[in-house]
């Protein structure tokens, strides 16, 4: 309600901007207890999964239930063509480390220090990126509007909306010390316990809105709340959580990531891009962003 009541004043760009970084709140607890833990499998896991989640699983989802509920939908694609260009600066990112490290070029060895300065970098586009993003999508009512349409008062909206994320985040020392117990008892991977489970848990936000606003033939509120939270998770939270491994983890945490999540963050960020492009979304899209997902996550149950 108090994401709805946001959209109504300042449009969907800023909302999916707000929503999405109180919602990746979880995600960044979950990161720095798993760190101190020295979980970095299912760190790395959890951060591409996060990715791979939104991008496919959700929007996928949003997708299907809109189509199937209202036809074609349409939505003003500036924005998501954007965040579409900015994911695959991500995926860069991600691959030249992984790339310098398994080739053994004359970068190899150095890993520790070129994942710093690609972080740095990323958050650097990141940063440069928000007014563009908070700008974006379609806009909101007036304040003569809302007032006549009984709206709540803005900062009442952003309290509750601040309060819920927080309290989201406050249970993920929990979710973290509940892992390893789970991993054993269930005998699943860390790979796929990342990629799948913590990160699934930590998009519940996200989940829930993008898909709600989308089967309310809300498609510019769905597509900005879940493309900016990729966004965010991709181009801050990633770099962030790099940065700060270095103080924090028992282990530092680089950009070197197996193969598979790479080529997978790859081939999500091509074709989330291709369907995006023309502003339009139905159904059997949405289909077939859920199917990669499946695809990905059942390549992951072995580790």
């Amino acid at each position: 309600q108090a994401t709805d009541q946001i959209g109504a004043r300042l449009g969907s760009g800023a909302t999916g901007v707000l929503q999405s970084a109180l919602g990746n709140l979880p995600e960044l607890f979950v990161g720095i207890f798993a760190l101190r833990a020295g979980l970095i499998d299912v760190v790395q896991a959890a951060l591409v999964g996060s990715i791979l989640g939104n991008s496919l699983f959700v929007l996928g989802l949003a997708f299907f239930v809109g189509g199937l509920r209202h036809g074609t939908q349409q939505f003003a694609s500036g924005t998501p063509r954007m965040i579409g260009t900015l994911s695959l600066l991500a995926v860069a990112a991600l691959a030249v480390p992984t790339l310098v490290h398994d080739l053994h070029t004359p970068a190899a060895g150095h890993e520790k220090v070129f994942s710093i300065a690609c972080a740095v970098i990323l958050l650097t586009v990141f940063v440069a990126s928000i007014p563009g993003s908070l700008k974006g999508g379609t806009p909101g009512l007036s304040e003569e509007q809302a007032v006549s349409q009984h709206a709540w008062p803005i900062w009442l909206a952003i309290v509750l909306l601040l309060g819920a994320g927080v309290g989201a985040a406050l249970v993920s020392n929990w979710f973290v010390t509940a892992l390893t117990p789970a991993i054993t008892f269930l005998h699943i991977s860390p790979a796929f316990t990342g990629f799948v489970i913590v990160a699934l848990a930590g998009n519940a936000v996200e989940n829930v809105v993008g898909i709600q606003f989308a089967a309310r033939n809300q498609a510019d509120f769905a597509i900005s709340v879940i493309l900016n939270s990729s966004l965010q998770v991709a181009l801050g939270l990633i770099p962030v959580l790099v940065l700060l491994s270095f103080i924090i983890g028992a282990v530092p945490l680089t950009l070197v990531m197996p193969p598979l999540l790479v080529v997978g963050l790859g081939l999500t960020g091509i074709i989330t891009t291709v369907i995006i492009y023309d502003g339009e979304s139905n159904w059997l899209e949405g289909l077939v962003l859920i199917g990669l997902y499946g695809i990905i996550a059942v390549s992951f149950w072995w580790g």
